[in-house]
């Protein structure tokens, strides 16, 4: 079995009340998972089902108020500024809009050089790098003077992705990276994920509410259910046979390009939502 990389244990994530005698609000219950060198685990849940909060915290951009990150056996639950600032060196992250994310005052190739000189590499080393990343994610190297409003949606994804490697990272946290772009260039960009990963052998938290986006790239699955993980396994399990209700409503999500399978689909789904929701009437009597 190859040792994990990164681990998260029993992580507990809550953030202060409103109001002084306000309870806080705890959106991670115990979260487990583990992630290994060179592997995608996918991490797939509904809007508010604390999946964003999870990658924050293994940022170090989210209270972790009870359990441990640990990163080749560190534990980096509460890092100083100083030792989050040298893991973004082994960590990195590509959020959902790379527009927002980006300086619109600044050239590629000041984005891009601006981490590579925080770590040191300066003048024409740090050029002939941003040269090398651009051409690594399909960008052709005059990309370099221009802004990033003169870009597509698609290709400013490929320039944040160029950043996340701009310190050979060996994790990155994918936030929803393909949900903000059409169907042809979500292809696109989930198949440069792969050709990364094989090429560097760079590991990522593939984060997305698409069961169908993480199927496509993910060794391993887990699903994100009301802060708790409640499915967790082998991607063609998961995504093919889920068990858990909550994973079946999600599968059957998925629109079929069938007009009879489809009504089947949408009723098996509303049978699905069915006992799920009497499941949870069950639990809160409990």
């Amino acid at each position: 079995m190859t040792e994990s990389l990164l681990r998260v244990d029993d992580l507990e994530v809550a953030y202060p009340g409103r109001g002084m005698r306000a309870e806080p609000t705890r959106i991670l219950h115990g979260v487990s998972l583990d992630i290994r060198p060179g592997e995608t685990v996918g991490l797939v849940g509904e809007s508010g089902s604390g999946k964003t909060t999870l990658g924050r915290a293994i940022l170090g951009l989210a209270p972790v108020t009870g359990g441990t990150v640990t990163y080749r056996g560190e534990d980096i639950s509460h890092p100083t500024r100083q030792r989050r600032r040298e893991l973004t060196r082994d960590i990195q992250v590509v959020f959902q809009d790379p527009y927002t994310s980006m300086n619109p005052n600044l050239t590629i190739e000041q984005t891009l050089t601006e981490p590579l000189r925080v770590n040191g590499t300066k003048g024409s080393e740090a050029r002939d790098r941003v040269a090398s990343l651009l051409e690594a994610v399909h960008m052709p190297v005059d990309s370099m003077t221009r802004f990033p409003n003169e870009f597509s949606g698609g290709q400013r994804q490929r320039i944040a992705i160029a950043r996340a490697l701009a310190l050979d990272p060996a994790l990155i946290v994918c936030d929803e990276p393909v949900s903000a772009l059409d169907l042809s260039n979500q292809r696109r960009v989930l198949d440069l994920f792969i050709e990364i990963q094989e090429r560097t052998g760079v590991a990522y938290l593939f984060v997305s509410h698409d069961l169908a986006v993480v199927r496509h790239l993910s060794h391993r699955v887990a699903v994100l259910y009301r802060g708790e993980i409640v499915e967790w396994g082998d991607c063609d399990q998961v995504t093919a046979r889920p068990e858990h209700p909550y994973t079946q409503r999600l599968l059957m999500a998925a629109p079929v390009p069938h007009p009879v399978r489809q009504a089947k689909h949408r009723a098996d789904r509303q049978r699905v939502l069915a006992a799920q929701r009497e499941a949870d009437l069950q639990s809160g009597a409990a």
